[in-house]
């Protein structure tokens, strides 16, 4: 009974216009938010079935909030939409032809799609980066960064090799956007707060955090003032912050930077690049560096029924060239938008189908056909000879 070919999607079947949203998170949850399940059937594949406060997963990861503090069950948050059916399935492909979504356990057509997928760590390509990095993108992310940092102090309290807990002690985040500049900020208060209490025989003046990053400040796409004041922040804690350094490799036990210093560490946290959660079928010219371009309506250019949101879509604006960033509010509302826009096709086919009711039952009590027009001229086949 556990295969997956004994599965069924189980969705029924509907006459109302059916929206595949794809991603729980706060793009698609939102747009699910806004839609109308009395005139739309409303699917949501997602391969959680919880949607997370993304913002303070480093708060997990640094031991400071448990997972049920920042996750809620994505069936309980739309409990009260009738016509709404989630299933925790992981999408593998668009049939963009026919018009289907393609799972694990069977395919379902759809008459409209919104894409809200997210992102994922960019490791630009080096294997053993991914390999042996952390990045945190998800819960299970964190909590395998959570467990590796309480081992390390565990491990650093009992080695007798000076060499092996100088390693232990080291912990380096890559990457000074918001996520490594608030995980840095928290292994720091962790130490000053709490470890200091947790392992009085530890020496943890050897403890040292690293955050590197490319650019020549940290929190590049926000303000100088913003960047300044989070360098002098980290820097109080003890934080040690090198800008304008990049990362060659990492072999699980040393990182190697193109400056050619070396850092010892068995906790590297990897924040220094994401690339969308892409799903196949999808055509080329629809995707630019690992996103979905998308119109003002939040519509795939180049598509009629595929809508992209959050963090996997590009709009692009006079005030935004590059597109939006990729962060919570711009995912919020771009979904509260679609759900919004998707209710008016919900209600031009219930004005449809009203409409076709309405002549009818008209019809039938008066007999007035209405159909009595010529389209098109009927001529014999023996009249063209």
């Amino acid at each position: 009974m556990d295969s997956v070919t004994q599965l069924q999607l189980n969705i029924p079947d509907t006459t109302k216009p059916r929206v595949v949203v794809i991603g729980g998170g706060f793009g698609g949850a939102n747009a699910i938010k806004y839609l109308n399940d009395q005139l739309i059937q409303i699917i949501l594949f997602d391969k959680s079935n919880y949607n997370s406060f993304w913002p303070l997963l480093y708060q997990v990861a640094t031991a400071g909030l448990q997972p049920d503090s920042i996750a809620t069950p994505l069936r309980r948050e739309f409990s009260n939409k009738k016509d709404f059916h989630f299933r925790a399935l992981e999408v593998r492909q668009i049939d963009i032809d026919n018009k289907h979504i393609i799972t694990d356990v069977g395919s379902l057509r759809y008459d409209y799609v919104v894409i809200a997928t997210g992102s994922k760590s960019n490791f630009f390509g080096n294997e053993l980066i991914q390999k042996y990095s952390f990045g945190l993108k998800s819960i299970p992310d964190a909590l395998n960064f959570r467990s590796q940092l309480m081992q390390a102090f565990e491990r650093a309290d009992m080695t007798q090799d000076p060499v092996e807990r100088r390693r232990l002690l080291n912990f380096v985040i890559v990457g000074g956007g918001p996520t490594g500049v608030e995980t840095s900020g928290a292994i720091a208060e962790l130490r000053k707060h709490v470890l200091c209490k947790d392992y009085p025989h530890l020496d943890l003046s050897q403890m040292k955090i690293y955050l590197l990053e490319g650019n020549e400040r940290v929190l590049a796409t926000m303000s100088v003032h913003a960047g300044t004041k989070a360098k002098e922040y980290l820097e109080k804690l003890g934080v040690i912050v090198k800008t304008s350094t990049y990362v060659d490799k990492y072999d699980g036990t040393t990182v190697h930077l193109k400056s050619g210093e070396q850092i010892e560490s068995y906790c590297v946290v990897w924040s220094a690049g994401v690339t969308g959660n892409m799903l196949e079928g999808m055509k080329a010219e629809w995707i630019e560096r690992g996103h979905y371009l998308v119109d003002a309506n939040c519509r795939i250019i180049g598509s009629a029924d595929i809508y992209a949101i959050g963090d996997i879509a590009t709009q692009k604006s006079e005030k935004w060239p590059t597109g939006l960033p990729g962060q919570a509010q711009p995912a919020i509302q771009m979904g509260k938008f679609v759900g919004k826009y998707l209710n008016a096709v919900g209600l031009m086919s219930f004005r449809s189908k009203l409409l076709v009711f309405t002549n009818w039952i008209w019809n039938y009590f008066t007999y007035d056909k209405g159909n009595r027009l010529i389209i098109r001229p009927f001529v014999r086949p023996e009249e063209n000879d």
